[in-house]
Formats: C-alpha cells, structure tokens, sequence
C-alpha cells in the first residue's frame, strides 16, 4: 500500500451501517460515551481506594471494592462497542476521558475507609443518575438495545451503592 492510499484511508469516515437516523447516531452515541467516561473516572477512583484501603476492616473492603472495579470495568468495552454499533465514535485517551466525566477524583494521600466506602456509594448513586439520563436518551430514539444494556448497569449501580452505604452505617 503507498503512502497516499495510507493517507486517505485515516482521513476516511467510519460510516458503520444503523438503521438508526443520524441523529440518533450522534446522541446516543454521545449518551453512552459520556456514561463511559464516568465509568473509567469511577472504575479507577474504586481501584484507588482498593489498593489503599486500611484498617480492621481491611480484608472485607479490599476484596469487595475489588469486585466492584471488575464489575464496573465489565462495561467499558460493551459501551464502547455499543456506540460504534451504532455507527457513532467513543473515547480515544485518558484526556478525553478527563474533558468529558463528570464523577470527581480523589487524589487524596489519605482517605480514612468509611469516607472511602461512603464516597464510592454517592458516585455510584450519581452514576444510576447519568445512566438513566442516557436511557432516556436511548428511548427518544427507540435504541432498545442500548436500552436494555444500561437497565443491567443501572441495577448493577444501585446494588454497588446499597452494599456501600449498608457499610457505612452507625450500628445500633
């Protein structure tokens, strides 16, 4: 292949085939890939807390936030792939990730477990909130499929955020 066939091929449209409209193309795909970036923003801020978590309950904490930064990292590719399905373009750095996720990290050099525990819980509650905006966004455009994927994570958020906050709670 010569340098110009090269060229031309990078400068090319992706152009994949939908039956959805343009329009759909661009929102949904827009929905899914902001969802993505708060998925990345909170998959490392779990890890983060994960791999610094200390304290009596150490074990216990350590290999449920581990569970759920598998189980958050889980969706990333099928968002991902979800947007291209559909013909639209998703992530391509951690830059673009930065520019465009909407959960705060947490750079901290010392976070004591239960404000760990009890700021994970809030992100996951604001995660249920972006994935149902984007569920609402999947239903304008009748996008079933994308639909259906993100009433999966919607339950997947809420039991990350229940288990969470049940942690954080004063016993009685």
């Amino acid at each position: 292949m010569d340098t110009e066939t090269a060229k031309s091929r990078r400068k090319a449209p992706l152009a994949t085939p939908t039956d959805l409209g343009s329009n759909a193309t661009r929102d949904v795909a827009s929905a899914l890939t902001g969802v993505l970036a708060d998925m990345f923003a909170l998959y490392l801020k779990t890890k983060n807390f994960h791999w610094h978590m200390s304290g009596p309950h150490f074990r216990d904490y350590h290999l449920l936030l581990d569970e759920h930064g598998d189980q958050i990292f889980a969706t990333t590719d099928a968002l991902a792939e979800r947007a291209r399905k559909i013909g639209g373009t998703t992530l391509r750095s951690i830059g673009h990730i930065s520019r465009l996720q909407r959960l705060a990290d947490n750079d901290a050099d010392y976070v004591t477990p239960k404000d760990m525990l009890a700021e994970l819980a809030e992100d996951n509650r604001r995660m249920v909130v972006f994935l149902r905006e984007a569920h609402g966004v999947c239903d304008e455009y009748e996008d079933v499929a994308s639909a259906s994927l993100i009433e999966n994570w919607i339950d997947e958020a809420e039991r990350r955020a229940w288990f969470l906050y049940e942690m954080t709670r004063d016993s009685q």
